[in-house]
C-alpha cells in the first residue's frame, strides 16, 4: 500500500493530500466494490417489481409505491451518511467502517426481501414489504455512499480518475450480468419458485458483503488535515445545492437515471407479454451489457480526445434511440432484430456507467477550490446518490401506476396492458435523455477548465 504509507508531515497531507499515480490493487480493489453495489442496483431495477406483482401478488399500484417510498427514504439517509462520513475520524478512516455494517445487514435483508410473506392482506403485505425495503436501502446506504466518496480521494489527476472509474464500471457491468444473467437461472434450480426466489436473495446479498469486504481490505484511505467544514448540515447542504456548476452535472444525472430505470423494470414485461418468450430476457440483456462492457475502454480513450461531457452527450442520445426503436419497432422488427438494437443501445448505455462517476469528482474538486480546500466529498456523494435514487423512484413508481392504468393484470396479458409497457420502454424514458442533454450541455468542466482551476488552487 505504497501509495498513501508516505512520511510527510501533516503540514504537507493538508497541502497535498492525494497522490496522483493509482496502483493497480488500488484500482482493482475499489473498482470491484461496485460489483455488488451495481448488482444490487440490477436487481432492483430489473426484479423487484415484476417480485412484488407476479411471486407475492401484491397489487400493481401498491408495488410501484413500495419502491418509490423506499427510494425515496433511501435518499433522505444519503445526505446523513455523506455528512457524518465526512466528520468521522477513526483508525478504519472515515468512510470503511460504514461500509463494513452495511455489507453486514444489506446481505440479511436481501434475503428476506425475496422471501414471499404469508401475510393474505394487501396492506399488510403493503406495510411489511415497505418497511423491510427501507431497511435494505438504508444498509445500501450505508455502504454505497462512503464507497463513492472515496473515488476523489484516490487521486487529483483529470484522466486517472476517468481511467479509475473504468475499473470500477467494468465491474458494476459484471455486477449487471450478475444481477440481471443469474436470477432467473438460480431460481430455475428449485422446484418450488417461491424458495429459489429466496435463496437467490441471500446468494446475492453473499456477493454483496463479499465484494464491500474487499475493498475494505485492498483500500487504505488517505491521512486528512483536521481542518473540517464548521457550517451546520442545513447550511452545508443549502450551500452544495448553489453551486451551478454542480446542478448542471446532477440534474442530468438523475434525469438519466429515471429513464434508464424505467427502461430497466419494463424489459422483463416487454419479453414476456409482447414477444411472449420471457427467456429470451436473459438473452436480451447479455447483448445489451456485453456492449456496454466492451465500449467502457473505448469511452474512456474517446472522452481524452473529445470530453467526459461529450461522450455522456451523445452515449445518452444513442440510448435514446435505441430505446425508441425497440418499444415502438420491437413487435414488427421481430426478436432477433429486437436483439441487435439492444446491442447497439448497449454502446451508449456504456458512458452511463462512466462519464457520470468520472465528472463528479471533478466538481468536487472544484468546491474544494472555492471553499479554502476543505474536502466535502460525503456531501456530493450524499446528493449524487440521492438524486439517482430519487430518479429511480420515481421511474419504479411511474412503472407500477402506468401498468395499473393500463389494466395490467399478471398471466393476462390484452392489448391495453401491451400499450402501457411499450410506452414505459421507450416514449417516456426519452422525455428523460432529451431533457437532461440540453441541461448538460451546460456543464462547464472540461480539461483546460480544470487545469487552471487546480493552478488557481497552487
Amino acid at each position: 500500500m505504497q501509495v498513501f504509507h508516505t512520511e510527510r508531515s501533516r503540514t504537507h497531507v493538508a497541502e497535498e493530500h492525494i497522490i496522483t499515480k493509482v496502483s493497480r490493487r488500488i484500482k482493482l480493489g475499489f473498482g470491484i466494490g461496485d460489483l455488488g453495489g451495481n448488482l444490487f442496483f440490477t436487481i432492483i431495477g430489473f426484479y423487484l417489481l415484476y417480485f412484488l406483482t407476479d411471486i407475492v401478488h401484491l397489487s400493481a399500484a401498491l408495488a410501484g409505491t413500495v419502491l418509490m417510498i423506499g427510494k425515496i427514504w433511501d435518499a433522505i439517509t444519503d445526505p446523513v451518511t455523506g455528512y457524518v462520513s465526512d466528520r468521522t475520524r477513526s483508525r478504519w478512516g472515515r468512510r470503511r467502517f460504514y461500509m463494513f455494517v452495511g455489507a453486514i445487514i444489506s446481505f440479511i435483508t436481501m434475503g428476506m426481501m425475496f422471501t414471499k410473506p404469508e401475510m393474505q392482506s394487501q396492506m399488510t403485505l403493503f406495510l411489511y414489504l415497505t418497511f423491510l425495503y427501507c431497511l435494505l436501502n438504508t444498509a445500501y446506504t450505508l455502504v454505497n455512499i462512503p464507497y463513492a466518496a472515496l473515488l476523489p480521494e484516490l487521486t487529483d489527476d483529470y484522466n486517472q480518475r476517468t481511467i479509475l472509474t473504468g475499473y470500477r464500471m467494468s465491474f458494476a457491468v459484471v455486477g449487471t450480468f450478475v444481477g440481471a444473467g443469474a436470477v432467473m437461472p438460480i431460481i430455475g434450480l428449485f422446484t418450488e419458485k417461491e424458495f429459489g426466489w429466496t435463496i437467490m436473495g441471500y446468494i446475492m446479498g453473499g456477493v454483496m458483503l463479499l465484494t464491500t469486504l474487499i475493498t475494505i481490505w485492498a483500500v487504505r484511505e488517505p491521512e486528512h488535515p483536521e481542518a473540517q467544514d464548521d457550517k451546520g448540515f442545513l447550511k452545508t447542504y443549502a450551500e452544495t445545492l448553489k453551486d451551478k456548476v454542480f446542478l448542471t452535472a446532477l440534474i442530468p444525472w438523475s434525469l438519466f437515471i429515471t429513464g434508464t430505470s424505467m427502461v430497466q423494470g419494463a424489459l422483463v414485461y416487454y419479453f414476456a407479454y409482447i414477444f411472449k418468450d420471457e427467456a429470451l430476457f436473459q438473452t436480451a440483456l447479455l447483448f445489451l451489457l456485453t456492449f456496454s462492457l466492451l465500449f467502457i475502454p473505448i469511452w474512456v480513450k474517446v472522452s481524452e480526445k473529445i470530453g467526459k461531457k461529450n461522450c455522456y452527450m451523445i452515449g445518452m442520445g444513442i440510448m435514446g434511440v435505441g430505446v425508441m426503436v425497440f418499444s415502438l419497432l420491437g413487435e414488427q422488427l421481430g426478436p432477433n432484430v429486437a436483439l441487435v438494437v439492444m446491442a447497439l443501445s448497449g454502446i451508449g448505455l456504456s458512458t452511463h456507467y462512466v462519464m457520470p462517476h468520472s465528472i463528479l469528482p471533478d466538481v468536487v474538486e472544484h468546491d474544494a477550490v472555492n471553499h479554502g480546500n476543505i474536502r466535502r466529498e460525503g456531501v456530493f456523494s450524499s446528493l449524487w446518490t440521492f438524486s439517482s435514487k430519487i430518479g429511480q423512484a420515481v421511474a419504479l413508481a411511474l412503472n407500477g401506476w402506468i401498468l395499473a392504468l393500463f389494466a395490467y393484470v399478471p398471466d393476462q396479458p390484452s392489448a391495453l396492458a401491451a400499450i402501457g409497457i411499450k410506452l414505459i420502454c421507450g416514449p417516456i424514458p426519452l422525455l428523460w435523455y432529451v431533457l437532461g442533454i440540453i441541461i448538460l450541455r451546460y456543464y462547464p468542466i472540461d480539461k483546460a477548465y480544470y487545469t487552471a482551476m487546480l493552478e488557481k488552487r497552487g
